[in-house]
């Protein structure tokens, strides 16, 4: 704008002198009105040009200081590939894994990469694409199931009090507990040897089906019946074919062989007034639903709709129908990792995953979210015995038809697309 207005106050002095000189008539008749317009046009074009030029040169440099500020930080905060330890209540939550772009199911993972873009210790792009801190967790647990030991690897920054600030933008029913560095091709899903679970449950789950279930405060589970489910959790052990405890499981599909090492109840005791038992059971990995099968099945047996001899034929060819209990009892106890810490655990580098040193704060997690959600539910929606009532309407003498097994999958669909518990 400067550059035309300059022009155009050059032609007026020139018009003035060639007045004076008695020459304007003949020359301004060559200049025309046209290419004095034309002339200013074209200044005025490269004016824009030159003020586009200057935008973006502004946010270039914005960028290139942005891009200082993010290599500043990355310097002072380098990622590193690490695990954390991390315990839930799974209580109005679809599962552990985040489905990227679905917000109608909220996970806890989703919540999780949340904490973790605000507090700094992920960049914001990584939320959606989370292949780019190589994101992986030991077990995806399934709808309202929760965990006290559940653990995921990535890399991320290491802020100052990393805990506490990934902690601060979490709910009070997910906490992480622990931060350990690991090896760089280190992944929790396929370094992890075995997984413990839990499951709380009433133990009027264990009475006969003839007992009035409107007083399950009065029950009490005899000595001789927690033998008789101790004896029927034995048979488990070992490496068994489970396609009958899950769903879209041939028989013939090696991946349903599944070894389990440990599964027993504990004594009982009480709490909110009714008796209550915990069931513990360790395998290499289990399937989607696979230990609440195979719990509902034993409950079956011993509540008399079932023979035993139900357990060795779901191992075979033949379809079997194998009840499926509720997921609230469900509680992902600890993750191990016995060969990767013989390997790195005392190559002076790395620390071993145990997590004594986080017992207490696991502990203190468990009796103040896990447990009293798992036995208040259960005492205000009655979640067991609500399930038991539909025990009868089980085949457990033939084999299961084909209506049986569509409507098993519709269910196990609606309730999460996860593979494991």
């Amino acid at each position: 704008m400067f550059q035309v207005r300059s022009l155009l106050s050059a032609l007026v002095d020139r018009r003035r002198t060639l007045e004076r000189n008695g020459a304007f008539s003949k020359l301004f008749c060559m200049m025309s009105e046209g290419s004095i317009d034309q002339q200013a046009a074209k200044l005025l074009k490269r004016a824009n040009e030159e003020n586009d030029d200057s935008a973006e040169k502004v946010q270039t440099n914005k960028r290139v200081k942005t891009e200082e500020q993010r290599t500043d930080d990355e310097r002072k905060y380098p990622k590193k590939k690490v695990v954390l330890l991390m315990a839930y209540s799974g209580k109005g939550y679809y599962g552990m894994q985040r489905n990227t772009g679905t917000t109608q199911f909220r996970t806890i993972e989703d919540d999780l990469v949340t904490a973790l873009i605000k507090s700094g210790c992920i960049p914001e792009d990584h939320g959606d694409e989370m292949k780019k801190m190589s994101f992986q967790r030991c077990a995806r647990t399934d709808k309202g199931v929760s965990a006290a030991g559940q653990v995921v690897s990535l890399k991320v920054r290491l802020i100052e009090d990393i805990i506490e600030k990934i902690n601060k933008h979490l709910p009070p029913q997910i906490r992480v507990l622990g931060l350990k560095r690991v090896t760089q091709g280190f992944n929790s899903k396929n370094n992890c040897d075995a997984r413990t679970y839990s499951y709380m449950l009433p133990t009027v789950a264990f009475s006969q089906k003839d007992y009035d279930t409107t007083n399950i405060a009065a029950f009490r589970l005899e000595p001789e019946t927690l033998q008789q489910v101790n004896r029927l959790f034995t048979f488990y052990k070992g490496t068994h074919n489970f396609h009958n405890f899950t769903s879209q499981k041939a028989a013939s599909d090696p991946s349903a062989r599944r070894y389990i090492t440990e599964m027993s109840c504990g004594e009982p005791f009480l709490c909110s007034n009714c008796e209550f038992a915990v069931i513990t059971v360790r395998g290499q990995s289990f399937m989607l639903h696979q230990i609440r099968k195979m719990i509902g099945l034993v409950i079956a047996i011993v509540k008399g709709y079932a023979k035993e001899e139900v357990m060795e034929r779901s191992w075979g060819q033949e379809k079997v129908d194998v009840p499926k209990a509720p997921g609230l009892g469900l509680v992902l106890e600890r993750v191990h990792f016995d060969r990767y810490n013989k390997r790195f655990g005392g190559d002076g580098l790395h620390e071993r995953l145990e997590w004594d040193r986080e017992e207490e704060a696991i502990k203190a997690f468990k009796e103040a979210h896990i447990y009293p959600t798992i036995v208040e539910t259960e005492c205000q929606e009655g979640s067991m015995v609500s399930w038991m009532s539909t025990l009868p309407i089980h085949d457990f003498e033939g084999t299961a038809g084909e209506t049986r097994d569509n409507k098993d999958l519709k269910q196990d669909n609606a309730d999460d697309g996860n593979d494991s518990d």
